[in-house]
């Protein structure tokens, strides 16, 4: 049975491919990873999760065209599922769902100054 659910790192390529839209392929997803981050990411770790979330159904691809740019070599692009939305806005709500139990969160009082 595959895994339905979504790890962080997963869930945060998932949404840059809805981000990036049309611009979603490999590189350019690990170059908004690390705007959006601060942190950089391999080329193979984007690929291997963008795999996994395709073998969940999560995401489709399809070749986009030739460029000159790529020396005549063409981006698969990604695309988010009806399930890969589902999976997030499910990840979304369950995270919400414990910030609002978190005591501090409760009360008002949430501050992480020491």
């Amino acid at each position: 049975m595959i895994e339905t659910r979504l790890g962080d790192f997963e869930e945060t390529i998932l949404l840059l491919v809805g981000i990036l839209d049309q611009e979603a392929y490999a590189v350019r997803i690990s170059e908004e990873f690390q705007n959006q981050t601060g942190r950089k990411v391999s080329i193979g770790a984007v690929h291997s999760t963008l795999n996994r979330l395709t073998e969940k159904a999560f995401l489709t691809s399809e070749m986009g065209d030739a460029t000159a740019k790529r020396g005549g070599r063409r981006k698969r692009i990604y695309q988010i599922t009806a399930s890969g939305q589902q999976a997030l806005r499910e990840s979304r709500d369950f995270k919400q769902a414990l910030w609002q139990q978190y005591p501090p969160l409760a009360t008002g009082n949430l501050s992480f100054d020491s």
